[in-house]
Order: C-alpha cells, then sequence, then structure tokens
C-alpha cells in the first residue's frame, strides 16, 4: 500500500505556505549573500550538523583516502570491511544519502518538503550481473515509484533508474558496439532495432568499437527482450503513478545503448506536452551539445515532447584512461572552462526551445555561475516556470539550492537510498569526479557559520 503524506501539523502548513508565498512573489534573483533568509527552515541544530560534517568529509584529501580504502584489500576482510563500512555510514552515507530503506528514503522527502524541495528518488543499485539481479532491481524502483502515490503536491518529483541496474552491462555494451557500427556503416542491419532518436554524431567517440561486432546471439536478443520488458513495466508503473522517470547516464562505452533505450521509452511514454521520460546528457563530453541538438529537433519533428537532465558528467578520470589506453584523443573536454560553456549552451539551446513548445529541462548542477545564467535565461524568454527545475545532490550545495527556491524555481534534491556498500561507491566516485563539491562546499560551510553566529548573537533558535 502506497504511503501517503499528510499536512494536519500546523507547522508544516506554516512552512508549506510560506514556500508558497515566496514562489508567488520572488524574481529570478538570487541572493546567496542572506544567510537569514537562506536557511530560515533550517533548524540550527541541523545547521550545526550539516557545517560540521562538510567541514569533515569535504576534502581532497578525504575524498582520495575515501575512494582508495573502498577499492583496497580491506574490503576483503570481513572484520575489516564492517569496520570501514560502519564509519562511513555514520559520516560520509548518513549525510549525503536517505537511508537503506525506501521508508529511510521516505523520511528524508518528507523533511526536504517541509523545506520547500522536492525529491528525486534513486534506488542506487547499478551494473546488475544476471537476469534475477535485474528483475530484483526492477521491483524495487516500480516500488519506489508507487510509494510517491500521495497528495496532489507530492514531495517527490521524479523517480531515478539506472539502466545498468534492469540491463545486464555487458549487454548494454554489446548494443553500443553494434549501434557505433551502424552510425559508421549504414547498410548495417540491426533487425532488434525499434524506434529512437539520433544517438550519435561525427564528434561522438567510436573508438569503443574498431572492428565490426558480431550478430547478438540468440540468448542476447532473449535478454535484450527481457530488459525491454522490465523498462516498459517501469515506465508503464511511472505513467500510472504520472511521476516522471530520470534515466542516469553512464560511461561512453554503453551510453549509445542507454540513449538508445530512453529515448524510444520517450516516444512510447508521454503526458502530451508533458515527458515523462527524461535522458540525461553530460556537458562535460566534447559532442554531448550536438547530440543534444539533433535529439532535439527529431522530437520536435515527431512531435515528442522532449525531457534532459543536463549535468556535468562523473566519470571523467576512467574516460581519459580508456581513450590513453587505445590511443584516442579524450572525449572530455580540454579544460573545465570548456565544460562550463558547454553546460551553459547546452542550457540556453533547450531553454529556448522549449519556452515557445514542447518539452522540459532538469538543471542538475551546483555550480552557482550556471544557476544564476539559466535563471535569468527562463525570466528573458518568459516561458512557464513549470518546464524547468533545478536539482543538487542530497547534502550538497545547500545555499544554492535554497536560494533558487526563494527566487521561486522548483528545486529538487537528488536522494539516494539502498546499502551501504553499493551507495558509497558511487558518491565517491561523483565526489572524486566532481572538483566543484569542494568549492560548493567551502560556501555552504561559509555560509552556515555566518548564519550560526547571527542566532547565537540574537539568540534566535
Amino acid at each position: 500500500m502506497a504511503r501517503r503524506y499528510t499536512t494536519s501539523i500546523p507547522k508544516l502548513v506554516s512552512k508549506i505556505h510560506y514556500c508558497q508565498r515566496r514562489r508567488l512573489n520572488s524574481t529570478a534573483y538570487i541572493n546567496l549573500d542572506d544567510s537569514k533568509e537562506l536557511f530560515s527552515t533550517v533548524t540550527t541544530s541541523k545547521l550545526m550538523a550539516t557545517a560540521f560534517t562538510l567541514h569533515v568529509v569535504m576534502n581532497e584529501a578525504m575524498i582520495h583516502f575515501g575512494s582508495k580504502v573502498m577499492n583496497s584489500r580491506l574490503m576483503d576482510t570481513p572484520i575489516s570491511r564492517e569496520v570501514l563500512l560502519g564509519s562511513i555510514e555514520h559520516t560520509l552515507y548518513h549525510h549525503f544519502c536517505g537511508g537503506k530503506t525506501l521508508k529511510d528514503a521516505d523520511r528524508a522527502a518528507r523533511k526536504l518538503w517541509e523545506s520547500g524541495l522536492q525529491s528525486m528518488l534513486d534506488y542506487g543499485m547499478e551494473h546488475a550481473h544476471d537476469n534475477a539481479s535485474c528483475d530484483h532491481n526492477m521491483r524495487e524502483i516500480i516500488h519506489t515509484i508507487s510509494s510517491t502515490l500521495s497528495l496532489p503536491s507530492s514531495p517527490v518529483s521524479s523517480v531515478v533508474v539506472k539502466i545498468t541496474a534492469i540491463f545486464r552491462p555487458q549487454l548494454l555494451k554489446r548494443v553500443s558496439d553494434l549501434l557505433r557500427w551502424e552510425f559508421m556503416d549504414n547498410s548495417l542491419h540491426l533487425p532488434w532495432k525499434l524506434q529512437s532518436f539520433p544517438l550519435l554524431s561525427n564528434s561522438s567517440a567510436l573508438y569503443h568499437t574498431p572492428h565490426g561486432p558480431e550478430a547478438l546471439t540468440l540468448e542476447e536478443e532473449r535478454d535484450l527482450d527481457l530488459g525491454f520488458e522490465r523498462l516498459i513495466k517501469i515506465c508503464e508503473s511511472s505513467l500510472e503513478a504520472n511521476v516522471p522517470l530520470l534515466i542516469d547516464a553512464e560511461d561512453t562505452a554503453i551510453q549509445p545503448a542507454i540513449d538508445y533505450f530512453t529515448f524510444h521509452a520517450a516516444i512510447m511514454y508521454h503526458n502530451g506536452n508533458k515527458p515523462l521520460i527524461f535522458n540525461t546528457i553530460q556537458a562535460y563530453l566534447k559532442d554531448s551539445k550536438e547530440r543534444l541538438v539533433m535529439a532535439k529537433r527529431a522530437a520536435d519533428k515527431a512531435g515528442i515532447p522532449l525531457g534532459i537532465k543536463l549535468v556535468r558528467g562523473a566519470y571523467m578520470s576512467t574516460e581519459r584512461q580508456l581513450a590513453l589506453s587505445l590511443g584516442a584523443n579524450s572525449p572530455i573536454h580540454d579544460s573545465i572552462q570548456d565544460t562550463h560553456d558547454c553546460y551553459n549552451a547546452c542550457a540556453a539551446f533547450m531553454l529556448e526551445g522549449i519556452a515557445n513548445g514542447p518539452g522540459s529541462l532538469i538543471l542538475a548542477t551546483h555550480n552557482i555561475e550556471s544557476g544564476k545564467l539559466a535563471a535569468a535565461k527562463v525570466v528573458g524568454t518568459g516561458m512557464k516556470r513549470d518546464n524547468v527545475q533545478f536539482a543538487q545532490l542530497y547534502g550538497m550545495a545547500e545555499a544554492l539550492s535554497f536560494g533558487l527556491r526563494n527566487a521561486g524555481f522548483k528545486v529538487s534534491k537528488y536522494l539516494p537510498y539502498g546499502p551501504v556498500e553499493h551507495i558509497v561507491p558511487y558518491l565517491l566516485r561523483r565526489a572524486e569526479e566532481n572538483r566543484g563539491f569542494v568549492s560548493t562546499a567551502a560556501l555552504d560551510r561559509q555560509l552556515m557559520r555566518k548564519e550560526l553566529l547571527r542566532r547565537l548573537t540574537t539568540l534566535e533558535k
């Protein structure tokens, strides 16, 4: 039975009304200077705990150390593994995750909702190794979707899906190889291929497939059908619950297959001019803008509302290492500024496209400049704010989240949940690959210290 959120508690009602009034009366100006205004819905005890945790865990040395430990032989010994996971659970995991279970995540989502933020629920399992694991993950994702059935104003804005949780990664690699080879040789016929949008461009990374791959075996085609069945069941559940699905991006070796499955699902499932399925574009890839433009134009021509979640990317080190090992140029932009420029250009293109047409955009960013530029673009185009929202990771970029909320925008927190041993490697990877974490955490700590000092000197709670 689906859990339902209530607004019977007077304190909760007053907070929600406060946030609604802010949205109605605010402008696009994002004020990140007024700590009192930013953290008005955060208790002093929560501020103190958050500031302390960020101070402990968000530094380069800690990130590198955590990554090395999680990949060391210490994780192979039961006793040391239990000790390490226990210590991480009470620091990094506790701060950046919604909990081990869906019930835990629901509680975290409700707390965010009370502060005027929504949640993107993410059952953080990925890289299933057999069909039994894929089936289990599918059931968990559907259970997550079903849990969002609540009041019309739901605290959950979307549910995150990793294609590697419902398809074996090796099969995704095989499908991606065939899709890449088809792009290079358009005489190739893929009998299993269904309708989709353009997946690759002339600037895409094609070095993963240096030779013509073998056709899928009968067993692989059977597994492909099983994976499609899982995806369809998830989409049907999403349609019934009227909650969007966000399909996460992964590394370029398997990304063509992920794009293929996602775009096919987006064609099949949508709500009029509102997309139900969102694909993820990683702006640190050199071909990201070109692929985005191609997909948007194809979607517009087909009369399909395109949903895009725009991120910078989280596989920088591994992508560069693989390209180097194969003697190819890196698919990642040569500088962080190039990535910033690409992100902002992709955001501007999508915002212009959906200002007067179908589609929606989720701007997942911790970068303050990107947030301000996108907010100004929304106001400049006069578009409906229902078609755009911002997102940050749970426990990170609090000032930006609250600043955007106060400026009248929809803001969600990416809220992963699941077993500690499965979630922590993901978080460490994201932290290690995204150096913006550290600078964003520094700003949060500075503003939180400022607000704590103000409350202590004025005796406010």
